[in-house]
């Protein structure tokens, strides 16, 4: 029950309201995972960005199965180091991946161009679905709660190095 898991591991392109950024982004994430990016959309109304509710600004995919090995293969693109400031308080991580051509196994595409990404990294115990499921949901207890620090140690244990 104290093993941490990836929980999921979700992957981020903004493209703001550039349509072509968009249509590249899609194509990169197919690349990258198995799974069928989909479009973000926003909700709220900014004036000086010039959104508004219903524009497409991004697109993401979220991988849950065979997330390690994505996982492991994008921190390579980071030279398997982190900064302490890429963790939260709840054990989740996050970084960027500036050049897609950095990723083991991708190559650069002309009609592409270089672009990057964001990975953000959910990491749980077992019995953190109590606190999702549908029915009688209720908070998990400090003890099955990842912290920063384990969440450290289990990013070293995949072999990357965290510093300033």
């Amino acid at each position: 029950m104290r093993e941490i898991k990836i929980a999921k591991l979700t992957l981020n392109i903004g493209s703001g309201k550039d349509e072509n950024m968009l249509k590249k982004g899609l194509i990169l994430l197919k690349k990258l995972s198995p799974l069928a990016p989909v479009k973000t959309i926003s909700k709220k109304r900014i004036p000086a960005w010039g959104l508004r509710p219903g524009l497409t600004i991004g697109c993401k995919v979220t991988v849950r199965k065979d997330a390690k090995e994505l996982l492991k293969r994008l921190l390579v693109a980071k030279s398997n180091l982190l900064s302490p400031k890429c963790f939260d308080k709840n054990g989740n991580f996050s970084f960027g991946v500036p050049e897609y051509i950095d990723i083991e196994g991708l190559e650069y595409d002309p009609d592409l161009k270089i672009m990057g990404l964001e990975v953000a990294v959910t990491l749980e115990r077992a019995g953190a679905r109590v606190k999702h499921r549908r029915t009688k949901p209720r908070d998990i207890g400090r003890n099955q709660q990842v912290t920063t620090a384990e969440a450290i140690e289990f990013v070293q244990g995949l072999g990357v190095e965290v510093k300033e």
